[in-house]
C-alpha cells in the first residue's frame, strides 16, 4: 500500500530552488577576517612605506618641536641633559630685529620667484602648444633635460658663469662695450647676488611648471577655441575666457607647489652665497641653519624652522581659502 501511495502523489514539474544561505553576521565576518590573510595583504604591502614616511617626516618634525622647547646647545647635544624652557626660544626669536628682516626678505624672494616662474611657464606652455611635432619634441626634451640637472651642478655652473675674472657673463658684457663689468664681482653686491639667485631658481623651476601646464592645455577641447574665434574673440580674450578657466585647477596646483619650493629654497643659496654678502640673500631656511651651526644654538634654529613651517602653512591656508571661495562663487 505504501508503494501505491507514493506513486499516486503528484510530483512538481519544476524543483523548488534551494534556499539561499543566511547572510554572514558580525561574528562570521570577524572569523572570516582572521582566517583570510588575503585581505590583510594590501596593508602589509603599504606598511613599510607608511613606517618609512613616519620615520623620515614625522619623527624629525616632532624632534624639532621638542628641541625648540629646550635649552639645546653644543653641551646638551653631547651630554644629552637638555632642559625644558617652554616658549622662551620663540620669544627670543620673535623679538630679534634681524629675524623680521629675514622674514620680509623671504616673502619678497618668494613673490618675485613665483610670479616670474608662473608667467614664463605659461608663455612657454602656450608656445609649445602652437609648435609642430618636431619643434614640440625638441622644446619638451630641452625642458626635461634642464629640469633633470642636479641642483648642485646647476648652481656650480651659474657660479662659473658669473665669476668675476673668468665668467663668460663679464667677458660678454665687456666685449659689448660695458667696460664697468670688467672683473665685476657679482657675489660681492647684495642686489646682484639676489638677482642671480632669482634667475637660477626660475631657470630650474620653469621646466616642470611649463610641462605641467602644457599637459593641461592639451585637455582643452578644440571646439571651444573654434567657437570663440567665430564669435570674434581676440587671443587675449580666448585665454581669459576659455583657456585659463579650463586649466585653472592645474595652474593653482603648480602655483601652490612653487610657493612651497621657493619658500624653502636652501641648497642654491647655501652653495652660492651662504646667505651673503651680509644678509642680502638670507631667507628663513638659511637663517635657521646659520643660527644652529654658526652660533651652535640648535634650539633657536629649531624654533626658526618651526616658524618657517607655520608661516608657509598659513600662506597656503589663506590661498586655498580664497581659491575655494572663488570656486564657490563661480558655482
Amino acid at each position: 500500500m505504501s508503494v501505491i501511495r507514493e506513486r499516486d502523489v503528484p510530483r512538481p514539474l519544476f524543483p523548488r530552488p534551494a534556499r539561499p544561505p543566511a547572510p554572514p553576521g558580525p561574528d562570521t565576518e570577524r572569523r572570516g577576517w582572521r582566517h583570510s590573510p588575503g585581505r590583510a595583504w594590501p596593508y602589509l604591502l603599504v606598511a613599510p612605506t607608511v613606517l618609512g614616511m613616519l620615520y623620515l617626516l614625522v619623527y624629525p618634525l616632532v624632534r624639532t618641536v621638542l628641541i625648540s622647547l629646550q635649552d639645546f646647545r653644543l653641551r646638551q647635544l653631547i651630554r644629552g641633559d637638555a632642559r625644558f624652557v617652554g616658549l622662551r626660544n620663540y620669544e627670543t626669536l620673535l623679538t630679534d630685529g634681524r629675524f623680521w628682516q629675514v622674514v620680509r626678505r623671504t616673502f619678497l624672494f618668494m613673490a618675485v620667484n613665483v610670479v616670474l616662474i608662473m608667467l614664463l611657464a605659461t608663455l612657454v606652455a602656450l608656445v609649445i602648444e602652437r609648435l609642430g611635432r618636431r619643434g614640440r619634441t625638441a622644446v619638451l626634451s630641452a625642458l626635461v633635460l634642464a629640469w633633470a640637472m642636479p641642483v648642485i651642478a646647476a648652481t656650480t655652473v651659474f657660479q662659473w658663469l658669473f665669476h668675476s675674472e673668468f665668467g663668460i657673463v663679464n667677458q660678454t658684457l665687456t666685449a659689448l662695450g660695458f667696460e664697468s663689468f670688467d672683473r665685476y664681482p657679482w657675489f660681492a653686491h647684495g642686489p646682484a647676488a639676489f638677482a642671480i639667485l632669482v634667475v637660477l631658481i626660475v631657470w630650474q623651476s620653469v621646466p616642470f611648471a611649463a610641462v605641467t601646464l602644457y599637459s593641461a592645455l592639451t585637455t582643452v577641447p578644440p571646439e571651444l577655441y573654434e567657437s570663440a574665434r567665430i564669435d570674434g574673440a581676440t587671443a587675449g580674450r580666448i585665454f581669459r575666457a576659455v583657456t585659463f578657466p579650463m586649466i585653472r585647477p592645474i595652474f593653482m596646483l603648480v602655483l601652490s607647489l612653487e610657493v612651497i619650493w621657493t619658500f624653502k629654497a636652501f641648497v642654491q643659496i647655501w652653495v652660492m652665497t651662504n646667505g651673503g654678502p651680509g644678509d642680502a640673500t638670507t631667507i628663513l631656511p638659511v637663517y635657521a641653519v646659520q643660527t644652529a651651526l654658526s652660533s651652535q644654538r640648535y634650539d633657536l634654529g629649531s624654533a626658526a624652522s618651526m616658524v618657517t613651517v607655520v608661516m608657509m602653512a598659513g600662506v597656503l591656508v589663506l590661498y586655498f581659502r580664497q581659491m575655494f571661495r572663488q570656486e564657490g562663487e563661480a558655482l
